[in-house]
């Protein structure tokens, strides 16, 4: 069976094994399959501290085997990541009462719906990243399972970049897109269908001369 594409790492305490410099770089390396004696000699490292790690990735569902190759005196495992990406929910991160999966959403974990309702303000960049926190983690959980189904999680993304002349401008710009977003899917909505979340959001271009001016 071949990795997951994505899985999201949502348990504090797996986060912190997997987070350590060395284990980040078993675990990209290993989206190839490969052997404690492979990996230590390509980072140079002794093959028993190499061995720890793996043994530690594989208990935490990280790694798993691929195959067992008999060697002079020893078994050789060949062990792989478990997934080709590994993402991080945003809500593990946040501070105690805050905004993560555990602030006060409702205890169902995610987090988006409680943000929406705590956060009022749909300029707020509060609001914002709520709920590009809630998409990581609804879509990577939802894209993880359709792949171990083995079929395809069925989603859009669409990008635009425009330019502001005036600070008034972007409150225009988004009451007309929601005119607009609440148009088409008032079109499209069918009683029965399968629902679909959509999110817009809007945020300065980093790097470019006043992005984090307050426009």
């Amino acid at each position: 069976m071949a990795a997951t594409e994505m899985t999201l790492m949502d348990e504090p305490d797996r986060l912190r094994l997997a987070l350590t410099p060395i284990r980040r770089r078993l675990l990209a390396r290993l989206r190839e399959p490969g052997s404690a004696v492979q990996l230590a000699a390509e980072l140079d490292l002794p093959r028993q501290r190499v061995n720890y790690h793996f043994k530690a990735l594989e208990q935490a569902g990280l790694i798993e085997l691929v195959e067992e190759r008999p060697r002079r005196g020893f078994t050789e495992r060949v062990m792989r990541a478990t997934a080709n990406a590994f993402f991080v929910d945003p809500g593990v991160l946040a501070p105690p009462g805050g905004t993560g999966q555990d602030g006060g959403d409702g205890g169902d974990g995610s987090g988006i719906d409680g943000g929406f309702h705590r956060i009022a303000d749909r300029y707020a960049a509060e609001h914002l990243v709520e709920a590009a926190a809630g998409t990581v983690r609804e879509v990577t959980r939802m894209a993880d399972a359709a792949d171990r189904r083995g079929v395809r999680l069925l989603t859009f993304t669409l990008e635009a970049e425009v330019r502001f002349g005036a600070p008034d401008d972007v409150h225009r710009f988004t009451d007309e897109l929601a005119e607009a977003v609440a148009r088409v899917a008032a079109r499209f909505d069918t009683p029965g269908g399968r629902p679909y979340r959509l999110v817009a959001g809007g945020h300065p271009t980093p790097g470019v001369q006043g992005a984090e001016d307050d426009r």
